[in-house]
């Protein structure tokens, strides 16, 4: 199965390889090759194949589906149409044929959680000769830099500069909890003092009628308690020239203080701390999402020695080739193809089939799969890194990544927005004293007002949040949304089309019909159905029993049962053998008649297993 399908974008199941020799270049034509990580998809193929196909000196493409690659014929003296028309449909392209001159550095960043930030270190990393793209993942707190050889500690210098510490990320480890995000706990108790005080501050104000010195110190103590971290911030962001929502708070409360309004500057610094903190818990609830899939893979599997011998090995060291044992119960922990042995595999966590799918030699298993009953041993075909699940992993950490049309569109209103509320606002504070003589501090006092009612902050904060928790509220119901641009093209929707009916149901089957064929009596053939069934642990068979057991009908003893892997079970009643299966034992019995296919077939259009 391909990741594709894994994801659920509705394509086909089957690997897609377009042919990788490249075409004879025209004359006077050049040939750049991308891979493109979230290319993987024929959708994504017509998408990108739409977008570049209208560019004036594109003269051909090819596509590599399973190794994400994209080679561009063109007659260009520039690949940046190219590059801005790629990333304008959320590609993530990279520059195959010029990895000597650049390279990508994954870096992780613990303080960057927030499009403030994200558009500091924006302008900051714009100024690093060398910087080619910038590839933002708040969700996930990391930053991909394209960038020349040995730019590298010019980067990591700038963003120390800004406050951040910046670890590069080795790509080649898999995905895995020690991986994830760290969610660093909240301190709470600089937030409360500060709440506390603030209140303190108001109260005593109220009661003195007045400033008071109790109040000042009560101020002071909420402001850089409560918003000291902002002040860096702030800070930061000034001696960078960039007017960010930090810099203004700041200025707002700091200019507050001046003119004497003490609770009213410590109140407004507690509240955005409070908002700030409250963004955070929203953003690490969402981004804990991907946990429940980075706890799929076992840590361990028991792998074959040379010496013939079984040992427990980390799964990070098991190699291609190598031959693994499942027992019944445990997690599969990587992808590979079944050797000896039969049994049946909860694919859910992967494929989303309610149902254990049978395997035996030649199958495929994926990683993060639970095998129900049976033992069996496989060859691995792929490496934990790349692995379906670990590809599922990246792929919701890309889709947590992409930007929706409205963010984007938002993200460039902020931009201008701030700028022209701190302008308007010193325009309120120096023209009305200049021109119409007005008292200074009112209106020094209305600024402040307008910088702190104006301040972007809901603007800036709330569709990236509202994006994340949509993407996280639906992983936690096991929905695999392919970024925000989708959840918000989901409003679209008119018809939605299901691959299997245990996308929507709760994944247990029950029994709905009973149906006696030929001269039997319905009480004896139910008796001896549900008494071969009793003995087998395969969810139909369980289904068979159960509705047995509630309707009261006795169970006979079975003796010398068999199970009959992906055909069903037999066993002997009273001397007699009886066998209960699906349709291909029915068939091997000899047992299929004309009226009975039809029957069946009735059965299966209504969407029902039927087991005879």
């Amino acid at each position: 199965m391909s990741e594709c399908a894994s994801k659920g974008c509705g394509c086909t199941t089957e690997p897609i390889i377009q042919p990788t020799a490249p075409a004879p270049l025209a004359t006077g034509s050049a040939q750049a090759v991308y891979r493109i990580e979230n290319m993987d998809c024929p959708t994504e193929e017509a998408l990108i194949r739409s977008k570049l196909a209208g560019l004036a000196g594109v003269a051909g493409l090819e596509f590599n589906l399973m190794q994400r690659t994209l080679a561009v014929r063109h007659e260009l003296p520039s690949l940046s149409p190219v590059e801005q028309a790629l990333k304008a449909i959320g590609m993530q392209a990279v520059r195959m044929d010029q990895a000597s001159a650049e390279q990508t550095t994954k870096l992780s960043i613990a303080k960057m959680d927030c499009p403030t930030e994200e558009t500091l270190i924006r302008n900051k990393l714009g100024t690093v000769a060398g910087v080619a793209d910038l590839d933002f993942n708040l969700m996930q707190r990391t930053l991909s830099v394209r960038h020349a050889n040995q730019v590298l500690p010019d980067v990591l210098v700038a963003l120390q500069a800004l406050g951040f510490e910046a670890q590069v990320v080795d790509t080649a480890e898999v995905a895995s909890p020690s991986a994830a995000p760290v969610t660093t706990p909240t301190n709470w108790w600089p937030l409360g003092i500060s709440l506390v005080t603030a209140s303190a501050a108001e109260a005593v104000y109220w009661l003195h009628n007045g400033n008071h010195w109790s109040v000042v110190v009560l101020a002071l103590v909420a402001v850089f308690t409560g918003g000291l971290s902002t002040y860096k911030k702030g800070w930061i962001a000034l001696k960078n020239r960039n007017l960010n929502m930090n810099a203004l708070m700041s200025i707002a409360v700091t200019g507050a203080m001046l003119i004497g309004h003490w609770p009213e500057a410590a109140m407004v610094m507690v509240l955005f701390a409070l908002a700030e903190v409250i963004e955070a818990k929203s953003l690490d609830r969402a981004r804990n999402a991907i946990r429940g899939l980075l706890d799929l893979t076992p840590e361990q599997a028991t792998v074959q020695q040379a010496d013939g011998t079984w040992r427990e090995v980390g799964a990070k060291q098991i190699t291609i080739g190598a031959r693994v044992r499942v027992k019944p119960g445990e997690r599969i922990a990587l992808d590979g193809e079944v050797l000896e042995g039969r049994s049946a595999v909860n694919q859910a966590p992967i494929t989303g089939e309610s149902l254990p799918v049978e395997k035996s030699p030649g199958d495929s298993v994926f990683a993060g799969t639970i095998n129900e009953s049976g033992s069996f041993e496989y060859r691995v075909t792929a490496l934990a890194n790349n692995s379906t699940l670990a590809r599922i992993i990246h792929a919701v950490e890309a889709a947590q990544g992409s930007r929706a049309p409205t963010q984007r569109f938002v993200d460039q209103f902020a931009r201008w927005y701030t700028p022209v509320v701190f302008g308007v606002a010193i325009a309120v504070a120096l023209l009305p004293p200049l021109f119409m003589g007005a008292a200074w501090l009112d209106w020094i006092y209305r600024a402040l007002v307008l910088l702190v009612v104006a301040c972007p902050c809901a603007l800036v904060i709330s569709t990236p949040v509202s994006i994340v928790s949509g993407l996280a509220a639906a992983a936690r119901h096991g929905i695999l949304i392919k970024g925000g641009v989708y959840l918000e093209e989901g409003r679209k929707l008119r018809w939605l089309a299901l691959d299997k009916t245990g996308t929507i149901t709760h994944g247990k089957p029950a029994q709905t019909d009973f149906v006696t064929w030929g001269n039997a009596l319905a009480s004896d053939s139910r008796s001896i159905a549900a008494s071969l069934a009793a003995r087998s642990d395969h969810p139909v068979s369980k289904a068979v029993a159960q509705a047995a057991q509630t309707d009261g009908v006795a169970l006979l003893d079975v003796a010398e049962f068999n199970a009959l892997p992906g055909r069903g079970v037999q066993g002997q009643i009273n001397g007699a053998t009886y066998h209960l299966g699906n349709h291909r034992m029915l068939e091997e019995l000899g047992q299929c008649t004309p009226e009975l296919e039809q029957r069946i077939a009735a059965l299966e259009t209504a969407g029902k297993t039927v087991v005879m």
